[in-house]
């Protein structure tokens, strides 16, 4: 089965093809030097810039595969969530090509997605514990399957990876600044009492990041020399070329606070897995955040402590891409789910319905 992935969420033009599980190639344009100018994703360029791109990718990704258009079994695209045009120029695609051949449309849930996308890598073990965590979503699932998802804790405001956005900018990092700060954290060791811990004080497994990043504006009010003048300072932060040592000390005590929230709501998560008899054979984490190193090392030891296996995708497939969409379809499309040409893009915010239909195959 060759299916074809499309990724048009937010800021990244992504597609990839995928055959039996394996990655064949995949093509990606982003748009993080647009949208730096302004700190932040701009819907209205990002959907614009999606649809100048997405015609001349998809010739680049048949023409390195060797593939043609009516090789294509299979075409993916993410429906939702997101940005409503970005996933309009997407999807729009994806039903012209469907409309053209023969391949079935499969509608993905990007989140899940980001869950599944480790089994490019190896094989995923069942029944999963599943932490999303990236710029819009902090998650807690448990995953019975790639069809069978159930949601155990969300955020309730700020996502952790917004949190490392917003925090990042008020440092006057360029955009997209979770990269700085992980590296910077790296080079010292954090101070465990600077930050509280956010929203433990409860039984639940929801995430709140917005009093995190209040405290740390505090902070950094306190202590404007942490500031740096000019964005164009970030390319000497790691050089030696002048004194970081307050600003590692504040990066690596905000990372330290933001993996430690993770993990104990994680092993809460499990630890009720447990309580019910449904006990998790791994843990799955994935999401931009999920190649934070301080993240990736806590989630580790979670999966140490209860004796399971933890599956984290490469580097490449933390950030949103299309080869996640291509390996979940193909994964649906075994199951026989596929979408008519009615498929609805979902914002962000808007629950995803199971509108799949199901043949057997």
């Amino acid at each position: 089965m060759l299916t074809l992935g499309i990724e048009t969420s937010c800021d990244e033009t992504a597609l990839a093809l995928v055959r039996d599980g394996k990655l064949l190639h995949s093509v990606m344009s982003t748009q993080i030097d647009i949208h730096a100018l302004f700190g932040g994703v701009v819907p209205e360029l990002a959907s614009r810039e999606h649809y100048r791109l997405i015609g001349r990718l998809y010739d680049e990704l048949l023409e390195k595969s060797g593939v043609t258009t009516a090789d294509i079994d299979v075409v993916a695209v993410s429906r939702g969530p997101g940005l409503l045009g970005s996933l309009l120029v997407g999807l729009g695609f994806a039903k012209g090509l469907v409309a053209a051949g023969n391949a079935r449309l499969v509608g993905i849930n990007h989140l899940h997605a980001h869950l599944l996308a480790p089994g490019l890598e190896e094989d995923l073990i069942f029944p999963a514990a599943g932490l999303l965590v990236s710029g819009g979503h902090t998650h807690i699932y448990r995953i019975e399957g790639p069809d069978n998802f159930s949601l155990l804790g969300r955020t309730l405001d700020d996502a952790a990876g917004e949190a490392f956005d917003k925090v990042a900018k008020m440092l006057n990092m360029p955009y997209p600044g979770g990269r700085y700060i992980d590296r910077l954290g790296r080079m010292a060791e954090p101070e465990s009492s600077l930050f509280t811990r956010p929203y433990l004080d409860n039984d639940n497994l929801d995430f709140s990041f917005s009093g995190l990043k209040t405290a740390v504006g505090l902070y950094i009010q306190k202590n404007p020399h942490l500031i740096l003048a000019s964005q164009d300072m970030a390319s000497r932060l790691f050089d030696e070329s002048m004194d970081v040592s307050g600003l590692a000390h504040l990066c690596a005590s905000f990372n330290h606070t933001v993996s430690e929230t993770l993990r104990i709501k994680v092993e809460r998560a499990i630890g009720h897995m447990k309580a019910r008899g449904e006990a998790p054979r791994s843990l799955i984490v994935a999401g931009g955040v999920a190649a934070n190193s301080r993240v990736r090392e806590a989630m580790d030891g979670v999966a140490k402590r209860f004796g399971i296996r933890l599956s984290l995708p490469s580097l490449f497939l933390c950030t949103d891409n299309g080869a996640m969409v291509a390996y979940a379809g193909e994964l649906l499309a075994a199951k026989g789910m596929h979408h008519g040409l009615d498929l609805d893009a979902i914002p962000r915010g808007q629950k995803i319905p199971d509108d799949y239909l199901r043949e057997v195959h």
